[in-house]
């Protein structure tokens, strides 16, 4: 079976983590503050503060923000759920703007009209998650300027886009959102296992975020509101969670960094190559905006007749899958409200898609195995 992903693990990270497992930290040691500040030079951001995945970075990211009960959060129906989830986690109500018809990401002008009708009706949101999608950034300048307009803050989930970049700078540098996270599950650019990636310019949402990940403790004395009692002591001085990642998670992360650019380079030689060899084919290849540079998290194609073919193509050793399923279309969701037709763009995609293997070790003789099984399945 090829994988439509899979990770690309070698000697190097095997030893980098059993240096770990030798050494007198496996978790809250020197590996964790490395792999963040590594992350932060990368990306030119101030501030990073890993955690145990990225939808724990999207938590904390929004209890910095301080989103509440009463708060609405704006993400798009085309995104794993997590990008909706986290809203609920801190109490607030969840809507959706649609996407893009070529690009598959937040549609500035569905935003901008929708920010104009919520501004009349007094329903702003508070925060809004722009989810750069398959690892293509969404039109951020023109989401950043609208954010401003209306005083939201904004969270990029960019858990697909780490090495991609948007007007030439990297993503994750913040130039026109409070906070971006990255995610580094196994079939992501780099892994680091599980973990996630928040990035911030801001030196108070960083310490929020620091606190909110670890249980709200800090042994910090200039935090803390009572004298200190003895080596031991420690203060909870707000709410948090156990979101750390380890020092095996970091360390994997650590020694993955420096391929990252090899790897991102590698899945936009692929990308275009299948944007060559599947011209010939009845499908539609993902579209990519001038002013960015994919780091091509997944190639998803749009196919007729999307179940026979994800089928045989399954049947015939090509491990496909589907990203996404609407989130307003999830039964959870639609128990709130939701309904079919409410993002037909987002819908209308879904009903066609399909996202054919993509990964830094693809081999050119398995991608053209690929690329002879999807033609023989979409000629039916």
């Amino acid at each position: 079976m090829i994988p439509y992903g899979r990770q690309d693990i070698t000697e190097e990270d095997e030893q980098a983590v059993i240096a770990v497992l030798r050494s007198d930290f496996l978790t809250q040691g020197p590996q964790v503050p490395a792999f963040e500040g590594a992350i932060a030079q990368y990306v030119n951001a101030k501030h990073a503060i890993a955690v145990n995945s990225a939808t724990s970075a999207l938590h904390i990211a929004c209890m910095a923000l301080n989103l509440g009960k009463g708060d609405v959060l704006w993400t798009v129906p085309n995104s794993f759920v997590a990008s909706a989830n986290v809203g609920l986690y801190c109490g607030a109500t969840v809507d959706f703007v649609d996407i893009t018809p070529d690009t598959y990401v937040m549609c500035p002008d569905k935003l901008e009209a929708k920010l104009k009708k919520a501004n009349t009706e007094g329903k702003l949101p508070k925060v809004i998650v722009p989810v750069h999608f398959a690892g293509q950034s969404c039109d951020m300048r023109r989401i950043g300027s609208l954010a401003v307009r209306y005083g939201i803050k904004v969270i990029e989930d960019a858990s697909h886009a780490i090495g991609a970049r948007y007007l030439g700078a990297l993503v994750g540098n913040c130039a026109y959102s409070d906070i971006a996270v990255f995610s580094f599950h196994p079939v992501k650019i780099i892994t680091t296992a599980e973990g996630g990636m928040a990035t911030t310019q801001n030196a108070e949402l960083a310490h929020r975020m620091e606190l909110s990940r670890s249980h709200g403790v800090t042994r910090d004395a200039d935090l803390m509101q009572n004298e200190s009692e003895g080596g031991w002591y420690y203060e909870q001085v707000a709410f948090g969670y156990n979101y750390r990642m380890t020092e095996l998670q970091a360390a994997l992360g650590l020694s993955q960094m420096s391929r990252l650019d090899q790897f991102v380079a590698r899945r936009n030689a692929l990308a275009q190559r299948y944007d060559l060899l599947l011209q010939g084919l009845d499908v539609k290849t993902p579209a990519q905006a001038s002013d960015s540079y994919s780091s091509y998290h997944l190639y998803p194609i749009q196919v007729d007749d999307r179940a026979r073919v994800f089928a045989e193509l399954r049947e015939n050793g090509i491990g496909v899958n589907v990203h996404y399923i609407p989130i307003h279309r999830q039964p959870f969701y639609a128990a709130m409200g939701f309904h079919k037709g409410d993002f037909p763009v987002a819908e209308n995609y879904y009903d066609n898609a399909i996202s054919i293997p993509l990964y830094a070790g693809l081999s050119d003789a398995d991608q053209d195995t690929v690329i002879e099984k999807l033609g023989h399945a979409t000629r039916g």
